[in-house]
C-alpha cells in the first residue's frame, strides 16, 4: 500500500512539475486557441452560408411580395434546362473576401427592416430607383462578376445568338462595357429611368414626318359645317 501511494505521489509530483513549465503552459494555450478558432470559424462560415440561400433572402415580406414575384416570371427562375440563378447567385460574390464585404454592406438592410422603410408596395416603389441604382453601381464596379460566374465571354458562340445580340455583345466587349450596362431589368422590373433608347424627344408634326398626309390648301380653307 505504501509502495502504491509513493508511486502515485511521484506521478502527481511529475505532473505538477510539468504543468508549471512555461513551454507546456504556452502549448496548452495554443491548443485552446486553435480549437476555439476552429469552432469560431466553423460557426461563422455556417452562419454565412445560411444567410446565403434563397429562402433566407425571401424570408421577409418586402422581398417575398415584391422583387421575388417579378423574378419568378423570368428565365433565370424557370427555363427548359432547369438551371436557375437564385438571389445570392446574382447579388453576392462567390469569392470569400468580397462576400464578407458584401455581407457587411447588406447589414444595413436589417435597419431598413426594423424601420419599415419599404414595408409596403407603395414604399418600395418610392425607393425602387435608388435601390436599383445602388446595385447597378456595385455590379458596374466589379465588372458584373456575378453575371460572369455563369456567362463567360470567351465561351460565347456568336453564331448561336441572334444577329443583333451577336453584334452588340462583340461591340460592347470591345468597348470595355460590362453586362449591367445593357442588361438592367433582366430579372426584375425596370424602374422608370431615362434611357438613350426610346427617350422622349420634341414632338414633330405628322405633316413634317409624312408630307403625304399634310392637309390640302382647299380642305384647310373650306368652312366647317
Amino acid at each position: 500500500m505504501t509502495s502504491e501511494n509513493t508511486t502515485c505521489n511521484g506521478i502527481k509530483a511529475k505532473l505538477c512539475a510539468l504543468l508549471k513549465k512555461k513551454w507546456f503552459i504556452g502549448l496548452g494555450g495554443l491548443t485552446v486557441a486553435f480549437a476555439a478558432g476552429i469552432i469560431f470559424w466553423g460557426g461563422f462560415n455556417t452562419a454565412m452560408e445560411l444567410t446565403n440561400r434563397e429562402q433566407f433572402c425571401i424570408g421577409c415580406h418586402e422581398m417575398q411580395e415584391n422583387v421575388y414575384q417579378e423574378y419568378r416570371n423570368t428565365i433565370h427562375h424557370s427555363n427548359r434546362t432547369g438551371v436557375r440563378a437564385t438571389c445570392p447567385d446574382c447579388h453576392v460574390p462567390k469569392e470569400w473576401v468580397p462576400k464578407v464585404i458584401r455581407k457587411i454592406q447588406a447589414s444595413k438592410e436589417v435597419w431598413g427592416k426594423l424601420t419599415g422603410s419599404i414595408s409596403t408596395p407603395e414604399k418600395f416603389q418610392a425607393e425602387r430607383l435608388r435601390l436599383a441604382q445602388n446595385e447597378w453601381r456595385r455590379m458596374k464596379a466589379n465588372n458584373s462578376q456575378e453575371c460572369r460566374n455563369c456567362h463567360n465571354y470567351d465561351s460565347m458562340d456568336y453564331a448561336e445568338q441572334n444577329r443583333r445580340g451577336a453584334v452588340m455583345h462583340q461591340k460592347g466587349f470591345a468597348d470595355g462595357m460590362t453586362c449591367i450596362d445593357c442588361h438592367k431589368g433582366i430579372a426584375h422590373n425596370l424602374p422608370p429611368i431615362e434611357q438613350h433608347i426610346g427617350a422622349e424627344r420634341d414632338a414633330v408634326p405628322p405633316e413634317v414626318m409624312h408630307p403625304s398626309v399634310a392637309p390640302k390648301p382647299e380642305a384647310a380653307a373650306s368652312p366647317a359645317n
